[in-house]
């Protein structure tokens, strides 16, 4: 084949050009740092970086922003569980020093404002909020646990609770010694005798203040599985015409419903048939052992907690929590709220208030509080009394008033003590319950933990894999580069060389 000076000349031309592309690839990769600027100069490259890439735009914001979030959440979730935790421990304090009884009315006073104040407390760390979402309000974010202000507005409430509800408690009958002044004292009528205590059955409900002119009804299963239904006797506390504490077996239905205490007043018969229900386990569909209690509130006071919150209701057309009454127990029906921290991986961030506050926690505290309050009226009755005698040392009528305030003291007294006797274990349940939910949360963080711990790792990887693969060695690169250039160079030389000789040189 014949050689001719154009081939030569096309060819080096070609060869050299070959050079400068290589020359500006390799001049490009230490510009940039990047092994490829277009897919088409390696398409695995490309595609590998494009799977790297996205792997660690995933973990990324996994690792640097729902984990940071998830923890933020759990964070503030924590803090306002202690101090929960903290608030009922200072409660059961209260309550071991009033279970040891009070040398002085001193004593009593302090342990009085001490719990009322708490009781103020307990529920406003329900509020917590994080980036304006209540941590415990579940789906609710933006409504908060209680009301904060006194609010008008009506609830149909249907609690759900069990036998263990129902309690027994000592009523001190007064006699209407709770009426007396110095003006009326001689003329009351009442003596000794007039003055006794009780046992009584009651089941209290989550509110006090409830509404007086619609009763309640008392929904359970007896004990062949039917469903029966009961309705309360409104009577109110300050009727004195009858004693809604002591009228129970008289009442039609066997059911006291006192609206201003929020108290159920169970006669035995009553008692007997709804402390007999549990659940029997050959039946999956319903709740044998459930007592459904429907009533109605329609003013509360700010430190109440919603309804909504806590239980089926009905408020201005809207009902509330119907799954509660199907027995649905589906994350979106308890209304978990949960954060993708991983790959197929979630956790949940939230605490319900209803898993931490129990409705009865203020309710034992007004037990204490008017337990209290009781035997301070007594007690200013009888240095009323003492002081007229004083003034009349012989007349019996007030004699009699005295001896009667005397005996009720001591009853109350009593009642008092043992009352703060029992709400030590009330108490102790109820931190229990905060003490369950506070492990509940930290399991939760540790497990964001672990899950940020791998992450941080896995991100590390991702990182290290895509520099591997799109970042040029910058050493390796420049010695490549060098060696181009210096093939370039010794190209333009042999080529210079090879176009100054032709075939005319040779004739």
């Amino acid at each position: 084949m014949r050689i001719t000076n154009k081939i030569i000349s096309n060819n080096s031309v070609t060869n050299i050009n070959n050079n400068k592309i290589y020359e500006d690839r390799l001049n490009t990769q230490l510009s940039t740092g990047s092994k490829i600027n277009r897919p088409s100069d390696d398409p695995v490259i490309a595609i590998r970086a494009l799977r790297l890439r996205t792997n660690l735009n995933e973990v990324s914001q996994y690792y640097s922003k729902n984990i940071p979030d998830a923890e933020s959440w759990l964070d503030v979730t924590e803090s306002a569980v202690d101090t929960t935790i903290d608030i009922i421990k200072d409660m059961y304090a209260n309550c071991t020093k009033g279970a040891a009884g009070f040398n002085t009315s001193e004593d009593r006073a302090k342990v009085l404002d001490n719990i009322k104040a708490l009781q103020k407390e307990v529920y406003a760390t329900a509020d917590a909020d994080y980036a304006g979402r209540y941590v415990f309000a579940g789906y609710r974010t933006d409504t908060p646990v209680t009301f904060g202000q006194e609010t008008d507005r009506t609830y149909t409430i249907t609690e759900q609770v069990t036998s263990d509800r129902i309690d027994e408690i000592t009523y001190v009958n007064t006699a209407g010694l709770d009426k007396l002044t110095a003006s009326n004292a001689e003329g009351l009528g009442i003596t000794e005798q007039n003055v006794d205590d009780s046992k009584v059955y009651r089941l209290r409900l989550a509110y006090d203040n409830c509404e007086a002119g619609v009763a309640p009804t008392i929904q359970y299963y007896d004990t062949d599985g039917t469903q029966k239904t009961l309705t309360a006797t409104a009577i109110s506390i300050n009727d004195d015409t009858q004693n809604p504490y002591l009228g129970a077996d008289s009442a039609a239905g066997g059911i006291v419903y006192i609206p201003e205490t929020g108290e159920l007043i169970l006669s035995e018969n009553v008692y007997n048939k709804l402390a007999g229900t549990k659940d029997n386990a050959a039946t999956t569909t319903i709740d044998e052992g459930e007592i459904r209690i429907t009533y109605e509130k329609s003013k509360f006071d700010a430190a109440d907690i919603r309804p909504e919150h806590f239980f089926y209701c009905e408020s201005n057309g809207i009902a509330y929590n119907s799954e509660y009454l199907t027995g649905d127990k589906t994350d979106a029906a308890r209304q978990y709220i949960s954060y993708d921290v991983g790959f197929n991986q979630s956790v949940r961030v939230n605490t319900l208030a209803s898993e931490l506050f129990s409705p009865m926690l203020s309710r034992d505290v007004d037990d204490l509080i008017h337990s209290i309050e009781d035997v301070d009226e007594m007690e200013a009755n009888i240095a009323t009394l003492e002081k007229l005698l004083k003034e009349d040392p012989d007349n019996a009528d007030l004699t009699e008033r005295l001896d009667a305030a005397k005996k009720a003291n001591t009853l109350l007294t009593d009642k008092m003590q043992k009352l703060f006797e029992s709400s030590i274990t009330k108490m102790q349940k109820h931190l229990d319950q905060a003490n369950g939910a506070l492990t509940a949360v930290g399991n939760r963080s540790s497990r964001v933990e672990l899950v940020s711990n791998r992450l941080a790792k896995q991100k590390v990887n991702f990182q290290e894999l895509s520099s591997e693969n799109e970042d040029v060695d910058l050493s390796e690169a420049a010695i490549q580069l060098g060696s181009v250039e210096l093939a370039y160079q010794a190209a333009l030389m042999a080529t210079g060389k090879i176009s100054q000789t032709t075939l005319l040189n040779y004739i």
